[in-house]
């Protein structure tokens, strides 16, 4: 048995998750192995092609997918977004993060499609959960867990979002996750058609990333997994969602955030476009300028620190963390991707030509990488 399975196995074998699905890549070597079950009572084995919410993993996705229609002359980084989203013409900020939300002042320029690229338009989470202005974005935009049925389509959620202060000046901070909804619905607008159109036509298609989407089509339920969240007591597993729930519709609003479901060998095309800087079997989806760019940490140590909640000692890119420094056997500089909300990490290491995913059911308890993510990721390095 190998050590990655023996690894994935002691996790079953304790409780910690029903199932799981791992892929390390180096060159044309795969290893990949899938333990457990798809739920709790055992319904099905876990296979490699097991279907799983990847949540966050969307986002490095949705900037890939900018920087494709950047290249295409749709849109510049520099360009302010109310050319596509007159809704956020003249944004207004919390005079104070701890301001009420009435408490405005107008933004001192406008949000670019470069701030929205590096999470500081002003929009997010920051690391303090109780500030008054954060609270609309939770409430009224439902940004939190996915729950990608229950929330509005992109036009309205566009214009409650315009009656939301922003937390900073843009540019000012990085604050996690609404930007890459924003870019969502910017990117479908700045192209011309729905962002799942999109997304299958410029990446899943062209990468051959069959099993990737916003929903499970009904032929493929059969090899979608049950989401679970930690209960209340803090041991057992409280489902979240069956296979038969909110991702087997396409949703009302497609979000740039977190609402792809995929596969370990999905995941792993997309990082070997990423590893060589753009091209792919077929040609070439993106310049190796626009993946340097994407794959660069774009923050100021400030600003890394007051994201640390989520960043962890981690920079930003477009869409995901670039490590800046080696601080745990796994952290090695320039190692780019992001983890996923319900269980789910994605990486690529451009200096060893690595691809690592790692899939699980079970939704994280806290922002940070759960002690499963980081084993598994030293034993990656080590191999």
């Amino acid at each position: 048995m190998s050590e990655l399975r023996s690894l994935l196995e002691a996790w079953v074998i304790d409780g910690t998750v029903p199932g799981a699905v791992a892929l390390i890549a180096r060159g044309d070597e795969v290893e990949a192995a899938a333990v457990g079950s798809l739920d709790t009572a055992g319904t099905a084995p876990m296979a490699r092609d097991s279907h799983f919410r990847v949540a966050s993993l969307t986002k490095p996705v949705t900037a890939a997918a900018t920087m494709m229609l950047i290249e295409d002359g749709l849109l510049a980084l520099d360009a302010p977004v109310a050319r596509w989203l007159p809704e956020l013409a003249a944004p207004v900020v919390v005079r104070t993060p701890s301001s009420l939300v009435d408490d405005v002042v107008p933004a001192d320029r406008p949000i670019t499609v470069a701030d929205l690229l590096t999470s500081r338009a002003g929009y997010g989470f920051p690391s303090d959960f109780s500030l008054p202005a954060l609270q609309p974005l939770i409430s009224e935009l439902q940004q939190g867990p996915p729950q990608p049925q229950r929330i509005a389509e992109p036009d309205a959620w566009t214009a409650t979002l315009a009656r939301i202060p922003l937390l900073y000046q843009p540019g000012h901070q990085w604050l996690y996750n609404t930007c890459s909804d924003i870019l969502g619905v910017l990117l479908a607008r700045a192209a011309g058609r729905s962002l799942p159109d999109l997304l299958a036509e410029r990446v899943f298609e062209p990468l051959g990333m069959r099993d990737t989407g916003f929903a499970v089509p009904p032929a493929g339920l059969h090899r979608f997994t049950s989401y679970y969240r930690t209960a209340p007591d803090g041991k057992a597993l409280d489902l979240a969602d069956a296979p038969g729930g909110q991702w087997s519709s396409v949703p009302p609003f497609p979000s740039g955030a977190g609402g792809l479901v995929s596969t370990a060998d999905d995941l792993h095309a997309f990082g070997r476009l990423l590893l060589a800087e753009g091209a792919y079997p077929g040609g070439r989806l993106l310049s190796a300028d626009s993946v340097r760019q994407m794959t660069t940490d774009h923050l100021s140590a400030p600003q890394r620190e007051a994201g640390a909640l989520f960043l962890d000692g981690q920079g930003w890119g477009y869409g995901g963390s670039v490590d800046v420094a080696r601080l745990d056997p796994w952290n090695v500089p320039g190692r780019y991707g992001w983890i996923g909300g319900t269980g789910t990490a994605a990486h690529v290491v451009p200096a060893t030509g690595t691809v690592t995913v790692l899939l699980t059911q079970r939704e994280m308890d806290s922002p940070q990488a759960p002690a499963l993510m980081r084993e598994f990721w030293t034993h990656a390095a080590r191999t």
